[in-house]
């Protein structure tokens, strides 16, 4: 494997069984969250996951953690095999997460001093209480709290600052792969951004992979290098961030897009918005061919039988599913998705 890819993942299936009955329970269908996920991850870069609630993207981050085992496919990290329980423990001080609402992930019974300090005491990274309590003031400063925050306990923090401290504690362990499961969705928009931005010192400084996971297209599009759109459970559009902001062409990106304000009033007056259609289908009977056809404004009587592939438009940088991609820009028209 490449030495510059950290993460692969390689035909990915998570289906969770549907049972009913209270005694006698019966196999009524399955959940298809996750349904053929590939992609990687390079050393030092940012992948953004986007898409509706709904769509498989934290069902995917789970998996990657060994939260959740995969019906099929794989997960190799680092050259091993990850996803499976026993692989999971040994690679999870390598993989760490940082979730989406920063007061539920914090025990509200533990000092922040004391959140920090035990994965350092788990893992076994540094050696006597002094060495760990410094451990602690150096991480609390690395996310931008003091020391002096260290004996006081959740409830006593804002939102921006307990995300903070969450952030602290994934770094505690020395990981090398964050996946953050729409960390800043829960935070005003203001802290929004000193999150992100925080995110990103971070990145620099200690060499950091990220999968960012997220719904927010405007967040996805500050801090990925590269961005994979997901419809669900699959990934329908993936590129570099420039092909995808610049020149989305799978309908629902593009439609995803047309909704993004732009701050410039007479820009947006001359945008166009795509309303989508119908309802997403069930994810316990999705529809034979394309996901999408059913709300698609260009779908055709063969995107109703024939599934897409994920097919190169432009070598490592910009693959479609789609079927009808080289006429959704005519069918679909959009101005200035970029506002300067």
């Amino acid at each position: 494997m490449d030495s510059g890819i950290l993460l692969v993942v390689e035909g990915l299936e998570v289906h969770f069984p549907v049972r009913r009955g209270v005694v006698f329970e019966r196999h009524v269908g399955t959940v298809k969250a996750v349904d053929g996920v590939s992609f990687v991850l390079r050393r030092g870069e940012t992948l953004g996951l986007v898409g509706e609630s709904g769509c498989g993207k934290t069902t995917v981050g789970r998996a990657i953690l060994g939260l959740v085992s995969p019906t099929a496919g794989k997960v190799v990290f680092d050259g091993q095999i990850a996803g499976g329980a026993k692989p999971a423990r040994l690679l999870r001080r390598r993989i760490q997460l940082i979730f989406q609402d920063p007061y539920a992930s914090l025990n509200p019974r533990m000092s922040v001093g004391e959140a920090i300090a035990e994965p350092v005491r788990l893992h076994g990274l540094r050696s006597g209480e002094t060495a760990v309590q410094q451990r602690v003031r150096e991480l609390l400063d690395l996310v931008g709290l003091s020391a002096a925050h260290a004996g006081r306990f959740p409830h006593e923090f804002s939102g921006g600052q307990r995300q903070r401290i969450g952030i602290a504690r994934a770094l505690a362990c020395e990981p090398e792969l964050l996946v953050c499961d729409e960390p800043v969705s829960a935070l005003d928009v203001s802290i929004q951004a000193q999150i992100v931005n925080l995110l990103q010192d971070l990145q620099e400084k200690l060499g950091l992979s990220y999968l960012f996971i997220a719904h927010g297209l405007n967040v996805i599009k500050h801090i990925s290098h590269r961005v994979a759109v997901m419809y669900m459970g699959q990934i329908i559009e993936t590129g570099d961030k420039a092909a995808i902001y610049k020149a989305p062409v799978h309908p629902y990106t593009r439609a995803l897009l047309s909704a993004v304000p732009v701050p410039d009033p007479a820009v947006e007056r001359g945008r166009r918005r795509i309303i989508l259609q119908g309802d997403v289908p069930s994810p316990m009977n999705p529809p034979p061919g394309c996901r999408f056809s059913g709300r698609c404004p260009i779908a055709s009587d063969r995107c109703d039988i024939e599934m897409p592939a994920l097919i190169q438009r432009v070598p490592g940088a910009h693959d479609v599913a789609c079927l009808r991609a080289g006429e959704s820009a005519a069918l679909m028209p959009l101005a200035a998705l970029e506002s300067g």
